[in-house]
């Protein structure tokens, strides 16, 4: 067992990192305070492949591996889990599938475009009343000649009021359950798709998340994505690893939190000395290194197996679980390191804990994820 990065993945991480430090770190706060959309950042990431970091050179991408992605997402996030999920959602949940289940006039339109970030795209699976019961979903599509017709609508969309593309799940025959869920590639400007008003969030304030409206919304058949009635094994596939992404992005808010923490209980001064010198100041830093460190092992190996042509499904559940429920607490700690201080929007850590908790409840709750992986103990 081999626990260290590659010669190649530690380039990557160098090369985010600074980005990060450099283009990112310096608007987070400012973002995030006024609910923008950093879109000056996506051709920036576009030029050093961030937007494709998965998919292979032909194809537009940087041809690096998952855990690399891992990587990437982690270091993003430690600056802004905002920019993070864009990338995130962009790349797990719009390219990936185009690029594994899309025919070749598919992958050619839009999978070159979205890893090498000329076009942004997004996921839309929930709908009002269908989150984490996704198979209960209302959207309807009927084959009429030769195009699909869309009536329904979708909620949380990440990217949403930004997105070139959609990848977009309907029941095409509402009869047969989740065998009649299909999925589809929608242009944004396909005739009867709208965008709703941006939803006001308590954190990842800087990514767009929208509504979607779908009013005898036109697409070619040529848009069903795989076979008819095979959406809804695409959602959860895709969904696994997705949430080898909000892991990483967990991961990444998590150590950012810590390291505030750190800086922050060196410099901070009670009773004559560093609180860093006081054991319970120690005590809390540890334990949020422990949770961190095993994090990034949960997050990492769920990357491994999907490079490995392994299984990774409930690798991912497990990672995405512990990461998630890791940077909660690890942000709590951060800000009670901080004391006063850190409840202020002058200090980071406050952003890290509002940032951290929508990675319990995005791409499957905790308790999805261990409904996964209960169930996968008792079969």
């Amino acid at each position: 067992m081999n626990f260290e990065l590659t010669e190649e993945q530690l380039l990557i991480q160098e090369m985010v990192r600074e980005f990060a430090a450099t283009e990112v770190a310096p608007i987070a706060a400012e973002i995030d305070r006024d609910h923008r959309f950093p879109g000056e950042l996506i051709p920036k990431m576009a030029k050093l492949n961030i937007m494709g970091v998965p998919f292979p050179e032909e194809y537009g991408g940087a041809g690096a591996d998952n855990v690399s992605y891992a990587v990437v997402l982690e270091e993003l996030a430690r600056a802004c889990a905002s920019t993070a999920i864009i990338v995130s959602g962009h790349t797990s949940l719009a390219t990936w599938p185009i690029f594994e289940f899309g025919t070749p006039a598919q992958k050619e339109k839009y999978a070159r475009k979205l890893a090498d970030g000329t076009m942004l795209g997004a996921f839309a699976l929930t709908e009002p009343g269908a989150g984490t019961d996704a198979a209960a979903g209302k959207s309807t599509a009927e084959l009429v000649g030769d195009d699909y017709v869309l009536n329904g609508s979708k909620i949380f969309i990440t990217n949403g009021a930004h997105a070139d593309v959609f990848i977009v799940t309907a029941m095409t025959n509402p009869a047969a359950g989740t065998r009649g869920i299909s999925a589809f590639v929608v242009d944004k400007d396909a005739p009867g798709l709208s965008v709703g008003e941006e939803e006001h969030k308590m954190g990842i304030k800087a990514s767009s998340t929208t509504p979607l409206y779908f009013s005898d919304c036109h697409i070619p058949k040529e848009a069903l994505l795989g076979q008819e009635g095979k959406g809804f094994k695409i959602a959860m596939a895709t969904l696994d690893g997705g949430r080898i992404g909000v892991a990483a992005q967990a991961l990444g808010i998590a150590q950012g939190a810590l390291d505030a923490a750190i800086a922050y209980a060196k410099e901070r001064v009670q009773f004559g000395k560093p609180i860093a010198a006081l054991q319970a100041i120690q005590w809390m830093l540890a334990d949020m290194a422990t949770e961190i460190d095993a994090a990034r092992l949960l997050v990492y190996r769920a990357a491994w197996y999907k490079d490995n042509g392994l299984p990774y499904g409930i690798a991912s559940s497990m990672a995405k679980l512990f990461a998630s429920e890791t940077a909660t607490r690890v942000a709590g700690k951060a800000i009670q390191i901080h004391g006063g201080y850190g409840y202020t929007e002058s200090y980071p850590v406050e952003r890290a804990y509002r940032d951290a908790k929508v990675t319990e409840l995005y791409e499957g709750t905790s308790e999805v994820q261990r409904m996964v992986i209960a169930g996968s103990l008792l079969r």
